[in-house]
């Protein structure tokens, strides 16, 4: 196993970002010109122009009986520090899940990441952590899929109005999120991907997502077609300052089993996280030693939460780079 450490200085960001406890038939968005409008406005997220998003189950989600909530809404802020515009997004109220394809830039290398953004499972933000990763991945010459999952309460979250931690029974995110890794491994072909270089990116509520997908392979839900017959176990996974991995007392998520199976991780987050606790990420570490996971981990001194791609200046940003080292490494790129 390989276990780095690296410290460094940053700085928070301001954008709109995740939100956790404090201990988050295939359709084509109509091209607009129209400038976002600010606020939160009911209606379905429109993916970047010239892209398709695709519900990922064939009819109704799973195990969604009984399931009441408002209607799919977006949230729109003015983030001047943005890449490639001056405005975020992100997606509350999440009933019908998708994947949206980025495909790649240049030489296709046949490797594809699906993206996991952050938000608590209250929400799932779409631009910081999401459509400008996807830009950044693509730019490698790999394939992103990025994951609308449904929120709210589709996984361990904070409720804020118990203050308390809420697990329930059904875990729709861990559906979905299963449920498009296999999508994407039986796409592969139409893809033009390398089934066997299929990994995951994920970011806070994301970065759980992570560590599910990386150690429970059997279906969260009940097969509904012959995708479900092929693995969702990823073969690399990559999560950024990760929660829900350490509970209360400091002891590690019981439905977190490490083993020999768990794919090469890549572990990144600082020690001032305010949202996530950085034992989140150490924990995880040390269970993936334990189980001579092959892992590398950086933990910088400063950098808070949500930093995705965004603060230049600030050291935790320098992680690009140090991830595609890593995917030279275990022989991705």
């Amino acid at each position: 196993m390989i276990l780095i450490v690296v410290v460094a200085v940053a700085t928070v960001s301001g954008a709109l970002a995740c939100t956790e406890r404090p201990e988050a038939e295939p359709h084509r968005a109509a091209p607009t010109t129209a400038p976002q409008e600010i606020g939160t406005h009911v209606g379905v997220w429109r993916q970047p122009e010239g892209l398709i998003q695709t519900p990922i189950w064939p009819g109704v989600a799973p195990d969604m009986a009984g399931m009441t909530q408002p209607p799919e809404s977006v949230l729109t802020r003015h983030t001047p520090d943005a890449i490639g515009g001056t405005t975020s997004q992100a997606v509350l109220d999440v009933s019908v899940p998708t994947m949206t394809v980025f495909p790649p830039k240049g030489r296709n290398t046949g490797a594809a990441i699906v993206v996991f953004p952050g938000g608590g499972f209250r929400v799932v933000v779409l631009t910081i952590e999401g459509t400008e990763i996807c830009g950044w991945i693509t730019s490698k010459g790999i394939t992103c899929i990025l994951s609308k999952y449904r929120v709210p309460g589709s996984n361990h979250y904070w409720n804020p109005e118990c203050r308390c931690s809420i697990t329930p029974d059904v875990p729709r995110a861990l559906q979905d999120a299963q449920r498009t890794i296999r999508l994407v491994r039986a796409r592969a072909a139409e893809l033009q991907i390398d089934p066997d270089k299929i990994g995951v990116m994920g970011f806070s509520a994301g970065g759980y997502l992570v560590a599910q997908t990386s150690n429970i392979f059997e279906p969260a839900y009940t097969p509904v077609d012959a995708a479900d017959r092929i693995s969702s176990r990823p073969d690399f996974a990559i999560a950024f300052f990760p929660g829900h991995i350490c509970r209360r007392g400091g002891t590690m998520d019981p439905g977190l089993r490490v083993t020999g199976r768990t794919p090469p991780t890549f572990l990144l987050q600082a020690w001032d996280d305010p949202v996530d606790d950085v034992c989140n990420s150490t924990l995880y570490a040390r269970a993936l030693d334990a189980a001579e996971v092959p892992a590398e981990v950086h933990l910088f001194a400063r950098g808070g939460h949500a930093f995705g791609l965004r603060r230049k200046e600030s050291p935790d940003t320098v992680w690009p780079g140090l991830v595609e080292t890593w995917l030279k490494g275990i022989g991705v790129l």
